[in-house]
């Protein structure tokens, strides 16, 4: 791991994906704005060794997804790349399994992840925002996932983060229509949290950003952990490892940092330990 500042720095693969450490942040922006910001195999394939280093690392609290420039998050798969990675069986298969490492990589990330949105989150934008424990987006974002237009076949751990977050009914209307959804329609039906006008959007992302980072990360942890564990079927839900959660918060040296910060009526200066 680099060194920046003194401090570990979290370095990308390649170019088309650039990282950056801001306070308790990593930022990870996806760079290929020609294509508006489509997600080449070596983008994908970026993403869980970067969430890897940012596990290691104390010093990030949480992870900001973004996508360069105005005009999009993420506008969808690379399709310059699918005659050669997606048109062959094996290809596919390659293809499908390095996606889908990166999307459980986000939604499985210990830390939190936000997803700031701005202009197209298309197919793949959208199944990384939702693979995103919180999404905001600025007033000019659109939204869609084409794939009834290319024929492709949706992975079922993406149609799941989509229907937990807009239900049934949402979910099919956008699978199947394939039809375009503006911020508005998108914040009414829960695919995202928060919306804002587009000067306004690094502000509401600061909101965030520090709240999150000035929490107890391991109280955030562990309501991360156990809402996920809330959302699997009774028979697979992990009691002695929620139960487990809650005890390391209430043994933690932040949990009496807290209630020392609360008695003297200042902030919680919160490690993390």
């Amino acid at each position: 791991m680099n060194l920046e500042n003194g401090k570990p720095s979290i370095a990308s693969s390649t170019e088309r994906v650039k990282t950056w450490l801001e306070g308790h942040v990593l930022h990870i922006r996806f760079n290929n704005p020609a294509r508006h910001n489509a997600l080449s195999l070596d983008m994908w394939e970026a993403v869980p060794l970067l969430l890897a280093q940012a596990a290691r690392n104390d010093n990030v609290r949480m992870v900001v997804f973004s996508g360069e420039g105005d005009k999009a998050f993420v506008s969808g798969a690379d399709i310059s790349q699918f005659e050669d990675l997606r048109a062959q069986k094996e290809a596919v298969k390659r293809y499908e399994q390095v996606a889908e490492a990166a999307l459980q990589g986000i939604y499985e990330c210990a830390k939190p992840t936000v997803a700031c949105i701005r202009g197209y989150c298309i197919g793949g934008g959208v199944n990384v925002a939702i693979s995103c424990d919180i999404r905001v987006a600025s007033s000019d974002s659109v939204f869609s996932i084409p794939a009834t237009r290319l024929g492709l076949g949706y992975r079922f751990s993406a149609m799941k983060n989509l229907v937990q977050l807009v239900g049934a009914g949402s979910a099919k209307d956008i699978f199947f229509t394939g039809r375009r959804l503006d911020a508005a329609e998108a914040l009414r039906i829960g695919l995202v949290n928060r919306v804002a006008e587009p000067a306004a959007l690094p502000a509401l992302l600061a909101e965030y950003t520090t709240a999150i980072t000035t929490g107890a990360p391991l109280t955030i942890k562990a309501g991360k952990r156990i809402i996920q564990e809330v959302l699997k079927l009774p028979a697979d839900f992990d009691d002695e490892m929620c139960q487990r959660l809650i005890l390391d918060c209430f043994e933690s040296e932040d949990y009496a940092e807290g209630r020392k910060a609360f008695m003297e009526k200042r902030k919680p200066m919160f490690k993390g330990k």
